[in-house]
């Protein structure tokens, strides 16, 4: 079987009657119709007053001719609707033309930054990539298929922790593609959440890949968000925040309208990233370090890198609005942001109850609430808001460097050399 390449295209040798099959198309050419030739010739209309070409119905063969119908749909182009609100021959983007909502500046023009600190979280975020099926998962199919290898407790947290994060990337997927990103008017910005939204595809992957090497019932795994109720509930609160964003003709630019697009980074950045997470982070990554499943903790591994980075980059990017737009913020608005981070908690700590019963892989429900209430101060902290709970501490030691907020920055300056692309990655 000879091999498909560009030039088979360009090469007529082998062809019988190429002298013909090169003249024909020139005839056409020969008879071209010459009001066509006309308008080329004419001064190009202006911008302003162009417009749309007509297309009259002709029984000629002229207008038919393809390339006769594109060089008069070029003649009449108006450019104006390509480029919607931007003006023509406006001046380059300077760094204090940039603003992180509601920028009137060429959203194309990526340079120069303004935000250094988001194009560098974008080059982490590549230099950190990872494919599921680099990780194996034989040890983990040994286990999950002996009578022996789990209690039954610890096939609930495995189950449930995929059930309920197989959904949750795919809702930050969606909601980063249908609602936020258009909204965001920094370019440098934008660049990461391209990069995030990718991210959470492969998670997604991730936990399908894990599903489908264990023989789980896909089916009730995937849906596992409409009939658990404690996975349920999180997944109905994170997407009322979704709904207001995704409708086509929301526009931000009142106070109102910002505020909404306000709540919607907070509940997805600081509460479905920043908190609902966690309990399964903790709980997977706890079974790896009892040599138990040790595929699906690395995988976890893995996403977690990724979601500490999108954590930090969505409190960067909430607290530089807060900044650009102080008017925001108000005391009523603050109390509502507290009740939101409140509400997090509680139905995660929920989540922890149900799927903890009893003490398991060296925790119980008790101490993983004590755990969600350290995590929930410390997201508030980072807004600038009071801390919630008194006097709570992290119960789990171990997970300082690679979860708690305090070690992230030391934990990404320490690891650095390990970002490495595709099979390379190695801890």
């Amino acid at each position: 079987m000879s091999i498909l390449s560009w030039d088979d295209f360009e090469d007529d040798s082998q062809k019988p009657a190429a002298p013909e099959h090169q003249s024909a198309p020139v005839e056409p050419k020969k008879t071209a119709n010459p009001q066509v030739v006309s308008d080329a010739q004419q001064p190009q209309k202006s911008v302003a007053t162009a417009q749309p070409a007509a297309t009259p119905r002709s029984t000629s063969t002229n207008s038919a001719d393809p390339l006769a119908r594109a060089s008069n749909a070029l003649n009449h182009l108006d450019v104006a609707p390509g480029l919607e609100e931007l003006e023509m021959g406006a001046q380059r983007v300077q760094v204090d033309d940039k603003r992180m909502i509601n920028c009137r500046a060429d959203l194309n023009q990526l340079v120069p930054f303004k935000y250094e600190w988001a194009w560098q979280k974008y080059l982490d975020g590549c230099a950190n990539h990872w494919m599921p099926q680099e990780i194996n998962m034989n040890h983990d199919i040994a286990l999950w298929k002996s009578e022996d290898g789990l209690t039954e407790d610890e096939r609930t947290i495995v189950m449930r922790s995929l059930g309920f994060f197989s959904t949750a990337d795919s809702l930050v997927a969606n909601n980063l593609v249908l609602a936020i990103y258009r909204h965001i008017t920094n370019p440098e910005c934008r660049q990461y959440i391209l990069r995030q939204s990718f991210e959470e595809a492969i998670h997604t992957h991730a936990y399908q890949y894990c599903i489908e090497s264990l023989g789980m019932d896909e089916g009730e795994v995937f849906n596992m968000y409409r009939e658990v109720p404690a996975v349920a509930r999180k997944a109905a609160w994170g997407l009322k925040y979704t709904q207001s964003l995704s409708d086509p003709t929301f526009k931000t630019g009142t106070p109102e309208n910002d505020q909404i697009l306000l709540r919607n980074l907070i509940a997805f950045y600081c509460v479905l990233e920043g908190i609902f997470f966690y309990c399964g982070f903790t709980q997977i990554l706890s079974m790896g370090r009892r040599n138990k499943m040790n595929g699906v903790a690395e995988q976890f591994q893995y996403i977690l890198r990724d979601e500490s980075m999108h954590l930090n980059f969505g409190i960067d990017m909430i607290n530089q609005i807060k900044i650009e737009n102080p008017h925001l913020w108000t005391p009523e608005f603050q109390q509502e942001v507290i009740q939101m981070i409140l509400e997090g908690t509680m139905l995660e700590i929920e989540y922890a109850r149900d799927t903890m019963p009893r003490g398991v892989l060296g925790m119980n429900a008790g101490m993983m609430e004590e755990y969600l209430k350290f995590i929930c101060n410390r997201r508030l902290s980072q807004l600038g808001l009071p801390e919630q709970f008194t006097g709570v501490t992290n119960p789990f030691q171990w997970m300082s460097e690679m979860m708690d907020l305090r070690k992230e920055k030391n934990f990404f300056e320490t690891r650095v050399t390990d970002y490495q692309t595709g099979g390379a990655l190695s801890w």
